[in-house]
């Protein structure tokens, strides 16, 4: 099956091959892909659709002299593959040896660890200005495509290329039409209109960037990449490549469904469908079913997303129904948090819909464009939690840090149905104020509602105790409750349980009702403890006499860690935080 993959241990290996050789290593090295991801998942579409160009490159240039720097890196497999790499694809056992993105602790082939879109540009642009500084002379070749031109940064890198770079500069425009969705944006009709006229139209916005240009038909076909990335190799300026490819090239599922198989579960190869079909609710389902709803009922109610409509699961059907109170801007998270901040001051009612991760990129618009001016805005937030996305690059375990410290944001983590339910009605229809809702992630549960939502900042005493306060935020009010019913059951402690619900705020007059009988408080939050919800129970309580435990993450880059090994670790599983309480409370 891996013929002459096997003897592929480097670059060098790849070029003692002829045509023919190449476009069966092609072949192979799709077998190894299918290996990984019909086992564990991964981005798909992204990979199947740049096998040929990332051969290709390869074999006219020399990595690691000349350095490749991918978009968001979802489409890096096939260069790790022909880096020494390929057991991480073709061996089950060395799956976790490669994470899904570049990154230079696996390989000197690999320069960033990059998982966010639309910053190849700008980080090549910085390469060539240091090797120009330096008096080094390789090439430099960024590769972008999947609809990471829509992001503001790829823009500024090409103003910036266009202009201030007067040396060598590859930029390669992996152009398959789409983006994690479809694509969305006055750059993918400029980008339609060069394909339908092979490169050849008078409005060509590379250009009016003043960059080389070139077009590529067929971006899938190994010898007509070779012979255009020869043409350009070691060029004395900034040129932008044009290829047309296929997303998902050689899987039929994957090339008529791309939106599906951007990145997809472990799946049966014959079939397409996932290995493992998850029942029951979920909150994402629920919130999306509340959402859709309020909209078909209010016409002032619009979504805007930064092509992430899949952070709620919106699929085109439901995209089409809302119509026009649905905008995708692209990837481009400034412009929607912006965007969504003017809709709020005419008087509509936007939801902006996207991961936790990626809302990072939005610090200044929700501060300054929504913040100060304290627009309507409501934040539909997925993937703020500790375990659900891994990757270092992906993490949404920093919400609380970065956002709860803006003036006028109400945050808002809820720990069931009821909860969000309530506190999506409240933010879309009745808030003065900006919103951030946190997706939980946990399993859904129902519970009765004793705090009206609406009073911001005051918290919700699940079970009146003594001695032992827990303070359990979001996603971790279930590991509270599972504290609070060992302490009861086990050691006869009869605790306190208070789920907070607002990340943002602190309820002053019960932290004071606490000091009365209360010698220990406990917080729990899956974020990172510096600039958390934590610390600012544990300001409030630095001058009086009581102490307080703050149970969260390290300020650190975790990378595809293992939530229970890493709760052990930190000291926060239910085991170490019961012995911890038994020997404050007998010391």
């Amino acid at each position: 099956m891996y013929d002459l993959l096997n003897k592929i241990d480097g670059p060098n290996d790849l070029k003692k091959l002829n045509i023919s050789q190449l476009e069966r290593l092609s072949g192979e090295v799709r077998e190894a892909l299918f290996n990984r991801l019909t086992k564990i998942g991964g981005h798909f579409g992204p990979n199947f659709g740049v096998v040929e160009l990332t051969i290709a490159l390869h074999y006219v240039f020399n990595s690691p002299i000349d350095k490749f720097v991918f978009d968001v890196s979802h489409q890096s497999y096939t260069h790790k593959i022909l880096t020494g790499r390929k057991n991480g694809y073709i061996k089950d056992e060395c799956f976790k040896d490669d994470s899904g993105y570049t990154n230079p602790e696996e390989s000197v082939h690999d320069f960033f660890n990059v998982g966010h879109t639309s910053t190849s540009i700008s980080l090549a642009s910085g390469l060539a200005k240091g090797r120009d500084l330096l008096g080094g002379k390789e090439n430099i070749i960024a590769i972008i495509g999947d609809g990471s031109l829509s992001g503001g940064e790829a823009l500024e890198g090409l103003n910036v290329i266009g202009s201030e770079i007067k040396s060598n500069l590859i930029v390669i425009v992996n152009d398959n039409n789409q983006s994690i969705s479809e694509v969305h944006g006055g750059i993918y009709k400029n980008l339609e209109l060069l394909r339908n006229t092979k490169g050849n139209a008078t409005s060509n916005m590379f250009k009016s960037f003043g960059l080389d240009y070139k077009y590529l038909e067929n971006g899938n076909d190994i010898e007509s990449l070779i012979n255009a990335l020869k043409e350009i190799k070691d060029i004395d300026h900034p040129i932008v490549l044009h290829i047309n490819t296929q997303k998902g090239k050689g899987y039929k599922f994957a090339e008529e469904n791309k939106e599906a198989w951007h990145w997809c579960m472990p799946f049966n190869r014959k079939t397409g469908k996932p290995l493992y079909n998850f029942s029951g609710e979920a909150y994402v389902d629920i919130a999306k079913k509340q959402l859709l709803s309020k909209a078909k009922k209010d016409s002032k109610v619009v979504v805007v997303t930064p092509n992430m409509p899949a952070a709620l699961g919106l699929n085109q059907d439901e995209r089409e129904a809302l119509g026009e109170q649905f905008v995708d801007c692209g990837i481009a998270e400034e412009q929607a948090v912006a965007m969504a901040s003017g809709i709020a001051k005419r008087g509509a009612k936007p939801v902006v819909v996207t991961n936790a991760t990626f809302m990072q990129r939005t610090y200044d618009q929700v501060s300054h464009d929504v913040c100060i001016n304290n627009t309507n805005v409501t934040f539909l937030i997925n993937y703020a939690n500790f375990d659900g996305l891994t990757d270092v690059t992906h993490l949404g375990i920093f919400s609380y840090s970065i956002f709860s410290n803006i003036p006028n944001l109400v945050i808002y983590s809820p720990s069931s149905k009821e909860e969000l339910l309530e506190v999506m009605d409240y933010a879309i229809d009745e808030a003065n104020h900006p919103t951030m809702i946190l997706l939980p992630g946990d399993k859904v549960v129902s519970r009765e509602i004793k705090e009206d939502i609406r009073n911001i900042n005051k918290f919700e005493v699940s079970y009146k105790g003594s001695d032992v306060a827990i303070i359990a935020l979001g996603d971790f009010y279930s590991r509270g409750l599972a504290l609070y019913e060992r302490l009861k059951n086990d050691l006869g402690i009869n605790p306190t349980l208070i789920n907070p619900r607002f990340a943002s705020g602190i309820d002053k007059e019960l932290l004071d009702d606490l000091l009365k009988d209360h010698k220990l408080v406990i917080t729990l939050e899956d974020g990172i403890k510096e600039g958390g919800f934590g610390y600012k129970i544990s300001e409030y309580y630095s001058d009086k006499d009581i102490c307080v435990k703050v149970y969260g993450l390290e300020k650190v880059f975790y990378d595809r860690y293992n939530p229970d090994e890493l709760l052990k670790e930190l000291g926060m599983d239910t085991n170490s935080m019961v012995d911890y309480i038994s020997k404050f409370l007998n010391k």
